[in-house]
């Protein structure tokens, strides 16, 4: 029998002596602690367990890790000054520079024709429905009386400091596929793997694709059958679609429509997301907002590229509004690497970001009372 419960010292079963266990057992016992199962396994601190051994028993060790030359979120700076962390890129470099700039700011003293407000809502990452869709339409933003905002951007590998006034729409789309099922031996016509076929070539290579060169699809999911000799009666295959607001997006539509249907009668789609904001913010130097944004831009010496956002952000929930919004992240001489491995930041660019906020930020404050403005 099993005992109910520890003997002396924790420990039930042999003893080496009076209130003691073999080394060995407790050793055991201590790394059994550890909690490694899934779904949320601490590898981490089997890893630190290992290591002490091997520092007990001299014995080298050496760890093989993929990807990752730090823990993402120990923020580890290099000798280069290299911050690596996840979100050293995306995006609470911006975070923290937004509020350092505000620090400096206020710590001299200054005031503004126009109030400035930090924002900081969640869920930007899955889709921003309960973040800056939502708030948008809440009267606390109402209250705000809001005459241009700053969002996020991109680092830029080269001088420039990339500026972005418009987005892609995403569009989350689900084609089902129903076929005829049948026994893997046998040749069976109509199936849904030959519609999903149909379906993905005529996504892939059709020309509204190369429109711009920016539009893309990618197909993320595939789902279907229960064994490999069962022909499945149904299958699904999933796209992500990334629109220009240059493209008709009714037209769009209408020609997934039609490819569905040559694909085969009873294909249908739905959508998971489907965005169709096609506002831009101007950046005309006509424009007051653009203006003092570019112009104190030209001040510093910074170069701007501009382009449209090639995936999305809140930006288009608040453009959406009306709003003029621009994404800018102050990471220039860095390439580009959010959600990707050793995603990180230079000290010295995220120096340089702050003050680069500490001057757009009155500038923008600062513009004039335009036409329509309580």
């Amino acid at each position: 029998m099993l005992p109910d419960k520890d003997g002396p010292n924790g420990g039930g079963g042999v003893q080496n002596g009076p209130g003691t266990e073999d080394p060995s057992v407790s050793l055991f016992r201590e790394y059994l602690r550890l909690k490694t199962v899934h779904p949320e396994p601490d590898y981490d601190a089997a890893v630190r367990f290992l290591e002490r051994i091997a520092e007990e028993l001299a014995l080298p060790m050496k760890k093989v890790e993929e990807h990752w030359k730090h823990d993402p979120f120990a923020a580890v700076k290099d000798e280069h000054g290299n911050i690596y962390g996840r979100g050293s890129q995306d995006m609470k470099c911006v975070t923290i520079q937004y509020i350092e700039a505000i620090r400096r700011l206020k710590a001299a003293g200054k005031r503004f024709s126009r109030t400035i407000h930090l924002t900081f809502v969640p869920d930007e990452e899955v889709g921003g429905h309960k973040g800056m869709e939502t708030f948008v339409k809440h009267p606390e933003f109402q209250k705000l009386n809001i005459g241009f905002a700053l969002d996020e951007g991109l680092a830029n590998p080269t001088n420039a400091y990339t500026v972005f006034y418009g987005e892609r729409n995403p569009w989350w789309i689900t084609v089902r596929c129903p076929g005829s099922p049948g026994h893997g031996s046998r040749f069976v016509e109509n199936t849904a793997a030959e519609k999903l076929v149909s379906v993905f070539r005529m996504l892939n290579t059709n020309e509204c694709f190369t429109l711009g060169d920016v539009t893309t699809v990618n197909m993320t999911m595939v789902k279907g059958g229960v064994a490999y000799n069962v022909i499945p009666a149904e299958m699904d295959v999933s796209f992500d679609l990334r629109i220009p607001p240059t493209v008709n997006l009714q037209e769009f539509e209408e020609k997934i429509k039609a490819w569905c249907k040559e694909a085969g009668e009873d294909v249908t789609y739905d959508f998971a997301q489907k965005h169709m904001d096609q506002n831009f913010t101007s950046t005309e130097e006509s424009d007051p907002w653009w203006h003092a944004f570019s112009s104190t831009c030209k001040a510093m010496n910074v170069t701007l590229q501009k382009e449209i956002f090639p995936a999305a952000t809140d930006s288009r929930f608040i453009r959406e509004e009306g709003l003029p919004a621009i994404g800018f992240s102050p990471m220039n001489l860095t390439p580009i690497l959010l959600h990707d491995h050793n995603e990180y930041l230079n000290e010295q660019v995220f120096l340089r970001g702050i003050q680069v906020y500490e001057r757009l930020v009155p500038a923008l404050a600062s513009v004039p009372p335009l036409s329509g403005e309580e």
